[in-house]
């Protein structure tokens, strides 16, 4: 299993978003502060604004914002708006040439135990807030600033 990056890339630029607010922000901005390429900035958000957490507004002093409050944003929905797998995906490929009862008893096993991880982890994910998120990030500035300052 692999992280997402599209998940951990649009939640830094929801950060982003979400400590420039009211004003809308545009790919180019959010590149230049996030690190991430602005076309692949605007095609992740493009798809969070499809799924209604986003809004685009056009025009000069246009760019991204929110359509809905972080703190009605959880990870699980940025995820979905994002992803066409599960979080946690196992390939478990039938071999035909070499069908052997084990092989296939222990496919369904995984199969069935990556289930029930499946949804531990989208429940857990429903429960991150994107508010959440930012309320530790600058908990952990503020540690971090303290420390060095000693």
């Amino acid at each position: 299993m692999s992280a997402s990056t599209k998940l951990s890339n649009s939640v830094k630029a929801l950060c982003f978003l979400a400590r420039r607010m009211p004003e809308p922000q545009t790919s180019a901005a959010i590149s230049r502060n996030t690190g991430i390429n602005a076309s692949k900035v605007r095609m992740l958000l493009s798809a969070l604004a499809k799924e209604g957490i986003l809004k685009t507004i056009q025009g000069p002093s246009g760019g991204f914002l929110f359509q809905k409050d972080p703190s009605d944003i959880d990870l699980q929905e940025i995820y979905c708006a994002l992803e066409d797998r599960k979080a946690f995906h196992l390939d478990v490929t039938a071999d035909p040439i070499n069908d052997r009862e084990e092989t296939t008893l222990t496919n369904h096993y995984f199969l069935d135990l990556f289930s029930d991880i499946q949804v531990e982890i989208e429940n857990k994910m429903k429960k991150i807030k994107l508010s959440h998120i930012l309320e530790e990030i600058e908990t952990r500035k503020k540690e971090s600033r303290s420390r060095n300052a000693v």
